[in-house]
């Protein structure tokens, strides 16, 4: 019995950007792409308060320095922090950040509930 190993390898040069709730979003791994989670490549500007319902999300800050919106508590965002954001918890990223979120499970794109 022989076992087919599948991966995706994608570089956020070649992926197409679009304005979504947090800023410019460029989707490394996507919903149809079918693994457990998804991960996407984020500029943030212009980030609007918003919650997913069936979504956790992590930020990795690959760049930049500002501030993050966590329902009623503010933490300070650097280069090299994670933060977890559990469903249901209202968020928004302020600053001049480049962050990497990882979206457990699939469907994030889908499950966005602006708040402002």
């Amino acid at each position: 019995m022989s076992t087919q190993t599948t991966f995706l390898r994608r570089d956020p040069a070649d992926a197409q950007p679009w304005p979504e709730t947090c800023g410019e979003i460029r989707c490394l791994v996507e919903e149809k792409d079918g693994a457990a989670a998804e991960v996407h490549h984020v500029r943030i500007h212009d980030a609007k308060l918003h919650y997913h319902a069936r979504t956790d999300e992590f930020y990795y800050v690959i760049d930049g320095a500002g501030t993050m919106i966590l329902d009623d508590e503010t933490i300070e965002l650097h280069k090299g922090v994670v933060v977890y954001v559990p469903r249901g918890v209202k968020h928004k990223a302020m600053g001049d950040l480049t962050v990497l979120t990882v979206c457990i499970p699939r469907g994030v794109l889908g499950d966005v509930h602006e708040v402002e």
